[in-house]
Order: C-alpha cells, then structure tokens, then sequence
C-alpha cells in the first residue's frame, strides 16, 4: 500500500520560510513524477512544483510561476521523498499543501491533478501576520 505523509505545515509570518517535507512507503516505481500541490480556501488545487526520477528527466524540476525564485524542491533520487523549502511567503501561499506522485508525469504540467496516481492527506500552512 503506498502512503504519502507530509509535514512541516504550520503558521508562517509573511516574507518567513517554512520547509514540508513527504515520506513516501509503499512505492517502488523508477520512474515517476512527484510533488507539490496546493488548494487554497474556496478554489481549485493546482500544482506548485514537482521534480522527475527516472526515465522521466532524472532530477529535472518545474514551478508553477509563482513559486519561480521563492520556492524549491528537492528530494533523495535513491528514495521517494520531497521536499519543498518556502522562502519569502507570502498571504496568497496559504493553503493546504499536498504531496502527489503521478506515473505517467503530466499532472504538474499539464494543470490535471485528476491525473494524478497518489496523494497525501494534506498538510496546513497558513501566512499571517
């Protein structure tokens, strides 16, 4: 059975970091995408970064535009765990963050978090002042 937890959410002020982190049990696929989204109160969730293992583009990244330069997402190839360092949050950051890994690998890029194969149940953070 795979299993994906996330933690490190929490309450953050504007401009601070905050650092998720996703462990992933269960999951033995060599290639495959896995990261980030986000569902903000009220709207839709969408992807905010995610990296490629494997066949997919070993090590290559992609960020949904508002994450470029504040974000970054990193991860152990030998394992599938990720990781998502927050700099210079901000108030429209805040949301319930998701860890995801897609098989297929288009789910980031192509703004279908239906394709998705496997979620995790989600982590808080909230920005604040």
């Amino acid at each position: 059975q795979v299993q994906l937890v996330e933690s490190g959410g929490g309450l953050v002020h504007p401009g601070g970091s905050l650092r998720l982190s996703c462990d992933v049990t269960g999951f033995t696929a060599e290639h495959y995408v896995i990261g980030w989204f986000r569902q903000p109160p009220g709207k839709e969730r969408k992807g905010v970064a995610c990296i490629s293992r494997g066949d997919m583009g070993d090590g290559s990244t992609w960020y949904e535009d508002s994450a470029k330069g504040r974000f970054t997402i990193s991860g152990d190839s030998a394992k599938p765990t990720v990781y998502l360092q927050m700099n210079s949050v901000k108030v429209e950051d805040t949301a319930i963050y998701y860890c995801a890994i897609d098989i297929r690998g288009s789910s980031w890029t192509a703004d279908a978090p239906y394709l998705v194969d496997y979620w995790g149940q989600g982590t808080q953070v909230t920005v604040s002042s």
